[in-house]
Parts: structure tokens; C-alpha cells; sequence
């Protein structure tokens, strides 16, 4: 197993960047499933070849496809190394924020005396304070 390194700032950017636009994240998800020609991919869109060109560009400037040429298509498929690298990255994130978090819901927990009960709430006291007279 080949050990992968921490993307940089700048492939951090490319990647988030690629990921921003609902196109290019539908281009990646059709391109995980199996290669296609840009011609296919730009079929099912309703916008320019060359705007589905610039889309494939982006995801390809950011590592997460593969363009090659076969006769006069060109192929596209998605690049399941930088794909687990992006997924590694958000894991990281995911694990920060849970464990940040897990320390407000510590910080934020309402402590027990030292019989072990909790102390009673603002409004649980002046409740009992009406209760008591009268009210």
C-alpha cells in the first residue's frame, strides 16, 4: 500500500474549488462509474461542448480526473488516488470538529453538586419562590 502525503494548499484549493459546482461534481460522480468520451459527457448537459470542456479542465487541473486521447475522443475517467486524498482531508476535518465539538459539550455540561444532584435552574427557583408565596 502506497502511502499518501497531505495534499497542499494549493491542491486543497483546486479540489474545493473543482467540487463547488453541482457540473463538475455530476461529471466526477458519471466518470467514477466508468470512463466517457467528452462528447458523451457534454450529451447530457445543456450547455456548450466548450462549457463542458471547461468543466473537464478544472476537474483535471485539480488531479480528481484523467484525460487521455483515444483516436480523436478524448476519455475521461475519475482519479481514485487524489479522490481517497480529498476523502483523507475531509476525514481530518470531520475528526477536528467532532472533537471540538465534544469539548463545548463538556464546557457547556451543567456541573452536580456535591450530593450528586444538579443544581437547580434559574426558572426552576423563581418557580418554587411563586409557588412559595402564594401565587
Amino acid at each position: 500500500m502506497v502511502a499518501q502525503r497531505e495534499l497542499s494548499e494549493a491542491e486543497v484549493d483546486r479540489v474545493f474549488h473543482a467540487l463547488a459546482a453541482s457540473t463538475r461534481r455530476d461529471i466526477l460522480r458519471r466518470t467514477i462509474e466508468r470512463e466517457q468520451s467528452v462528447s458523451t459527457l457534454a450529451s447530457e448537459y445543456e450547455m456548450s461542448f466548450a462549457a463542458v470542456q471547461k468543466h473537464v479542465a478544472v476537474l483535471e487541473a485539480a488531479d480528481l480526473i484523467v484525460k487521455r486521447a483515444e483516436g480523436r475522443e478524448r476519455l475521461v475517467r475519475a482519479n481514485p488516488e487524489m479522490i481517497a486524498r480529498a476523502r483523507a482531508l475531509l476525514a481530518r476535518y470531520e475528526e477536528l470538529w467532532r472533537s471540538r465539538i465534544a469539548q463545548l459539550d463538556d464546557l457547556l455540561a451543567e456541573p452536580t453538586t456535591s450530593s450528586g444532584t444538579q443544581p437547580a435552574s434559574t426558572t426552576d427557583t423563581a418557580e418554587n419562590h411563586r409557588t412559595e408565596e402564594g401565587e
